[in-house]
């Protein structure tokens, strides 16, 4: 894999992985610029790009881990509390992002197979990235009556996780629904982005989890320098990208993602329709 390449492709995915902007259709433009310039994207087998994607997810979350350090202390100190059976506000928040990611959990258990042979067109990620950057656009303009996860009711929760399901659409973004749907149910900016955000955690960690198991199940797993670089890349990308959004939804609203999201999928919709563009292979 050339280094340009990957270098690109480990800061992509570390600012649009957490963005509400789909990290999808930002993949598939980098990879097929490369090949459209006649540079190969990948020079390993397949277990080199496993291993990347691995290395990318940890990277990503190690930059939740660091940024919302405080919160996951908390977690912990909930998880204590729960198993004692004290309530508590870190067991309740433990309590309220446990409720929201169970229904992913069993949404890609049994919707797997589907997402992974009917949905991969670069069509759908178009329309995807269009429809939910309006419904955010409408998600933002809602009054604002959460400002802590410590004021957030177990339907706020639900809704939330539920909303998060439909991420297995390439192109809705998983963190940008979340966002979206913390929105309508009247959590403010800041904590529509934390929850959302927090959310990634067990999201990120199952889905490099299961990337692991392929890479062992394949036989022939091992760690490259490349993919030790590609992480660090996404976690210096994913730290300062989520310091930037927080740092930015104090003062302002979701509204320039929205254009951005409404360009991007215009500008594919563009290159399919107008152009005959016809990427190979849909990116994750």
């Amino acid at each position: 894999m050339i280094w340009t390449y990957l270098l690109i492709l480990s800061v992509v995915q570390g600012i649009t992985e957490f963005l509400p902007i789909s990290s999808s259709a930002h993949l598939i433009l980098v990879r097929d610029l490369f090949l459209a310039l006649g540079v190969p994207v990948s020079e390993g087998g397949a277990a080199d790009e496993l291993a990347l994607d691995i290395a990318l997810h940890v990277g990503s979350l190690g930059a939740i881990l660091l940024y919302f350090r405080k919160d996951v202390t908390q977690l912990f100190l909930g998880l204590a509390d729960a198993v004692r059976l004290r309530p508590s506000d870190n067991a309740r928040m433990l309590m309220l992002l446990t409720v929201a990611t169970m229904p992913i959990i069993v949404a890609g258990f049994l919707l797997k197979d589907i997402v992974t042979y009917m949905l991969r067109s670069v069509e759908i990620i178009a329309w995807m990235t269009i429809i939910f950057g309006v419904l955010l656009y409408v998600a933002d303009r809602q009054p604002e009556h959460a400002h802590s996860i410590e004021k957030m009711s177990f339907r706020q929760a639900i809704v939330v996780g539920l909303a998060q399901c439909l991420a297995l659409i390439p192109g809705v973004s998983r963190s940008g629904i979340a966002m979206t749907a913390g929105r309508l149910t009247g959590l403010d900016r800041p904590l529509s982005a934390r929850f959302a955000l927090l959310l990634s955690l067990p999201t990120i960690a199952g889905a490099g989890l299961l990337a692991t198991v392929d890479l062992y199940r394949a036989g022939d797993a091992r760690l490259t320098g490349e993919a030790l670089i590609g992480g660090l890349f996404a976690f210096v990308a994913a730290w300062i990208t989520v310091a930037l959004l927080m740092k930015w939804l104090q003062r302002y609203s979701y509204t320039p993602f929205v254009f951005y999201r409404l360009v991007l999928g215009i500008l594919l919709l563009v290159l399919i329709y107008a152009f005959g563009w016809s990427p190979g292979v849909a990116a994750a």
